[in-house]
Formats: structure tokens, sequence, C-alpha cells
């Protein structure tokens, strides 16, 4: 069995209260990839082990979601920052772009990454190719992440699908992809 290495971080991206039943942007089964996350986020917790939230926020009032201070825009209750942990604010799919996230966690040592969050296609995608280019060895834990139908050329494509072919692209070079259970019993 693969064991968690001690340099490694819990990634939870946009994880923000516009994904979640109610939201603005509501994703599919947001609530079960939260809770898997929230599992995660508790055994990091418990073993007093690095966790860093990204939190995005658009930067004008007329985005369809994140609206800039918007309660749309907090983080889910579900996995809510404990005073400790580092809220690093994004204004773009890339969590690396124009953010200190490389000096959050370069100061913190980290060398690995599990990612967890929303949206699977985008947000998830740009996030996890940025920090395997950065020299990162990233994990996904792909049943704590969560997207929506998409649309193209009139074809609405299913989540369940649009996550399964982000998933396949990230695993085929970029990231190892495994479920949240077999995450949880390598860091025991």
């Amino acid at each position: 069995m693969t064991k968690i290495q001690p340099n490694t971080a819990l990634l939870l991206i946009d994880f923000q209260n516009d994904y979640f039943p109610g939201g603005k942007w509501e994703l599919s089964n947001t609530r079960l990839a939260a809770n898997n996350a929230a599992k995660l986020l508790a055994a990091f917790r418990e073993k007093q082990r690095p966790v860093v939230h990204v939190r995005h926020e658009f930067k004008t009032d007329e985005a369809p979601f994140f609206l800039p201070g918007s309660q749309g825009a907090q983080i889910n209750s579900t996995v809510a920052a404990e005073s400790d942990e580092p809220v690093v604010l994004k204004h773009s799919a890339n969590s690396f772009k124009e953010t200190n996230l490389k000096q959050v966690l370069e100061t913190l040592n980290i060398e690995n990454l599990i990612v967890a969050g929303a949206m699977s296609h985008m947000c998830i995608d740009a996030g996890v190719r940025a920090a395997a280019d950065l020299g990162y060895n990233v994990t996904v834990a792909q049943d704590a992440c969560a997207t929506r139908d998409q649309e193209f050329n009139g074809n609405v494509v299913p989540a369940s699908q649009v996550h399964a072919s982000f998933m396949a692209a990230l695993a085929f070079a970029y990231a190892r992809v495994e479920d949240t259970e077999v995450l949880l019993s390598e860091l025991a």
C-alpha cells in the first residue's frame, strides 16, 4: 500500500456556496464531493498535516457567480478553513495564476498535493496541470470533486461524463487519481 508522504498538503479548491444547492451555479453531487473532502480534511487535521484552501472571486459584479464579497463566494461550512489554515484568493481558473499559492506551499515545504474541489473540468483541471508543471506530485481525490452538465455545439454532456473525461485526462499525464477511501487508508 502507498503511504502519504509527510510533505503532502491537502488542497481544497473552490468549495464555495454558489456551487451548492440554492447557489447561483449549482453543481451535480456537490454535497457528496464536499462530504468526501470533509473526510480528508478531518484526517489531515487529526494527523496535523497542512491544509490549504483556495477561494475564487470574480473581479466584477457582472459575473454569473462568485461575486466579490458575496455569501456565494464564501467557502461552504462543510469544509470551512480553520484560523491556522491558509486561504488563497484567486481570480481565474488556475489556482497558481497571480496568487501566492506557490509561496504558501514553499513555506510549508510541500512537494505533494492531494487535490479536491470544483469544478472538475475547470479549476481542478487547471490547478492540477499547473501544479504538475511546477513539479508537485499530484493526487486527485476524484470522488471529492464535482462539476455540472456542459453543452457544446448543441450537445449536452452529462456531468458524470464531463467528470470522467477530465479525470481520465489528468490520470494519463498529470496526476494519480484515486477515491477518497483509498487515500484515507493511505493516511492511516
